[in-house]
């Protein structure tokens, strides 16, 4: 066996949100071959609670928010992508306050993640937070989205039924609910 490594790499686009690449990389095997990968600056995603963590069935904040490549609305956490030098807990703070109109006084990391391992290097950090209050909402011009309350119970079942197809924010609900309710 040899160590995989990149032996190039050459960008193909360099956009606002992501960056394509191919890289030349040398496989286990010691044959080699040109992938294409997203390069992406990561994300933060937070569970908002308005209970503490350990409540026996904490409300959840969700937002509505359409999503273009969704075709149409969807149920998720607020989230978004690193600012440079941005550490995953600035990222959690300001996305929850932008999109929701909450501060936080509590943050804990539940989980890191990747998104799609096959082509993109994308990792999103998830958060849990609570001792909330009122702060102001921020949009983004091309955000379009409300927010919802529900006990973690409900949302609990909306993932069930599939109403939340996110998949960063039914990996944190489901990481809170299985282990983070200690706080």
């Amino acid at each position: 066996m040899t160590e995989p490594s990149r032996l190039g790499s050459r960008r193909i686009y360099t956009g606002r949100v992501l960056n394509l690449d191919i890289d030349r990389v040398r496989f286990p095997d010691g044959s080699d071959g040109d992938l294409e990968i997203i390069r992406h600056p990561g994300a933060s995603a937070v569970v908002p609670l308005l209970d503490e963590p350990g409540a026996p069935d904490p409300r959840v904040v969700l937002i509505r928010q359409y999503r273009y490549a969704a075709e149409g609305f969807i149920y998720e956490i607020p989230a978004g992508r690193l600012d440079s030098g941005e550490t995953p807990l600035a990222c959690a703070q300001r996305e929850l306050e932008e999109e929701t109109g909450y501060l936080a006084e509590h943050f804990a990391h539940l989980t890191s993640i990747l998104t799609t391992p096959g082509f993109t290097n994308e990792r999103i950090h998830l958060f849990v937070a609570w001792g909330l209050t009122r702060g102001e909402q921020r949009h983004e011009p091309d955000e379009f989205l409300t927010t919802r309350v529900e006990p973690l119970s409900e949302v609990l079942e909306m993932i069930r039924r599939g109403d939340v197809p996110d998949a960063k924010s039914s990996i944190a609900v489901l990481h809170f609910a299985a282990f983070g309710r200690a706080g």
